[in-house]
């Protein structure tokens, strides 16, 4: 009898997953024609306009779903926000994706407009444009969608629409309030969104945070991350003579930026890449079973360095899941006077250095900003954060402005929350392997306003293939993966959480 019983409940399950494969591609063929739609809205965050008309389709999309819809304004570009109705015996969740993209260089991209998505298949030749005719009859999960922003951020936005397709036509009850919050102004950091979540703190009440940005682990495989870093700027400038001059006449004489400059950056690191500053890495201890996590992600080190094409990586951490939980000190750029065919024999009149640092949970970004001004103080340097008057420059033989950019705060969820391991155990279940699990991702998303203000547990649930080339020409969108960002969403929203 128990074998019977076991057999029909296995039975019932793959009827069930097969049923919801099923109608889970029905709905890609609609998701890719929603998303050919909504990439064509220009969404540009450096132009208020084209938010606006992106907000406008949101709200019309989002509506016709049953969600209660509202603009928030902020001091910057608005967020959209949208709510199933609530039931207080249910948790809530609430949901962050971004709709603003990146801007575009069309001479970059391989066709002609980055916001009509092209259908391209690979082969030996490179890439094959396809009409979507050819979707009528099959959909293969291994052609692509190009176009801006169908991986960063409006593919998952879609995914999520007709996830919840699925859910009402099956009549499923969420075992969850739904509330969902994008983004206008990610690409750009969103610097009103820490006062907007302090504004509408009762509207974004929710019990737990998903983020639904970023590429899956490298590997393919199902993937959760519990944190990412944060970011702040440094600008750096050396002086040498108030204006160009000929490097016969004043070379050996003139101070030369460049030099300047380098001895500052070069005191900051050692051969190896770590970081000389006092002070920088202070805080951070990584147990034994922090570092079995890390060591559990299937990263291979070869091909990392093989990708990067670099005979050996800095050793600020053993292994590159390691490196991940310091703090950075990154050169972003460098400029000083002119390079290439139109480089001048001058000794030029400044040299400058944009920095950036990444942020770890144990480490405050105005704190580290410090340590780097200290440290550039102890190298002899007269610091300051304007350009030098007349006076300074002939009171001071070395003389640098340092300004800083705003900074946006790191944040971690603890390995062991229970939310947590109710996202990894539905995974598993839906998916038959473990998720790849990531203590925190190199990258930054704003979400610390959220933690810092709603005090909830966030995760990272991304859902995009890895070689996407956000933020780049040619982004794109596997469909396997839009497939799998429908079923993934489907999922949490009908699993409950016990």
């Amino acid at each position: 009898m128990k074998k019977t019983l076991f057999l029909w409940a296995f039975l019932s399950l793959l009827i069930t997953n097969a049923q919801d494969s099923i109608q889970i591609k029905g709905k890609v063929a609609n998701a890719i024609a929603e998303l050919r739609d909504f990439v064509a809205i220009h969404n540009d965050a450096l132009n208020a306009d084209d938010i606006d008309s992106n907000l406008m389709w949101l709200r019309d999309k989002f509506g016709n779903r049953g969600f209660n819809t509202s603009i928030l304004e902020t001091e910057g570009l608005p967020l959209f926000f949208a709510a199933l109705p609530i039931d207080d015996r249910k948790p809530t969740i609430l949901f962050y994706m971004h709709l603003d993209g990146q801007s575009v260089d069309h001479t970059k991209w391989d066709q002609p407009d980055p916001y009509v998505i092209e259908l391209k298949s690979e082969n030996e030749n490179g890439w094959k444009t396809h009409s979507f005719n050819e979707l009528d009859s099959d959909i293969d999960y291994s052609w692509r969608l190009f176009g801006r922003s169908t991986s960063d951020d409006k593919g998952p936005i879609v995914m999520f629409l007709n996830a919840i397709d699925i859910l009402k036509n099956n009549e499923t009850e969420i075992p969850f309030n739904v509330k969902v919050i994008l983004d206008s102004e990610e690409e750009r950091s969103s610097a009103p969104l820490p006062k907007a979540v302090r504004t509408y703190k009762d509207l974004l009440k929710a019990d737990y945070l998903l983020i639904n940005d970023g590429p899956v682990h490298v590997s393919g495989k199902p993937t959760i991350v519990y944190g990412c870093r944060g970011i702040t700027t440094l600008t750096l400038t050396t002086y040498g003579p108030i204006k160009p001059q000929h490097s016969g006449h004043y070379g050996n004489y003139a101070p030369n930026p460049g030099f300047e400059l380098a001895r500052v950056l070069t005191s900051m690191k050692d051969v190896d890449g770590r970081v000389l500053i006092n002070g920088y890495y202070d805080g951070i201890t990584l147990n034994e079973s922090t570092i079995e996590i890390l060591k559990s992600v299937p990263d291979d080190a070869h091909t990392i360095n093989t990708n990067l094409e670099i005979a050996i990586p800095e050793k600020v951490g053993s292994f590159y899941q390691e490196s991940l939980q310091y703090p950075s000190l990154n050169i972003r750029g460098l400029g000083s006077a002119w390079i290439g065919d139109k480089a001048r024999t001058i000794v030029p009149a400044t040299a400058t250095a944009e920095l950036d640092i990444r942020l770890v949970p144990e480490s405050d970004g105005a704190r580290l900003k410090k340590l780097v001004k200290e440290h550039i103080k102890e190298q002899g340097y007269f610091v300051i954060d304007t350009v030098p008057t007349k006076e300074e420059r002939m009171a001071y033989d070395r003389i640098i402005t340092v300004t800083e950019g705003s900074v946006t705060d790191a944040f971690r969820t603890d390995l062991d929350n229970p939310f947590g391991k109710y996202l990894v155990r539905t995974m598993e279940n839906k998916f038959g392997e473990k998720p790849v699990q990531i203590r925190i991702m190199g990258g930054t998303v704003p979400i610390s306003p959220f933690i810092n203000e709603l005090k909830i547990p966030a995760f990272l649930v991304p859902m995009v293939n890895p070689d996407n080339n956000q933020h780049s020409p040619n982004e794109n969108l596997k469909i396997g993966q839009l497939a799998y960002g429908i079923e993934l969403f489907y999922t949490i929203l009908s699993t409950p959480y016990n």
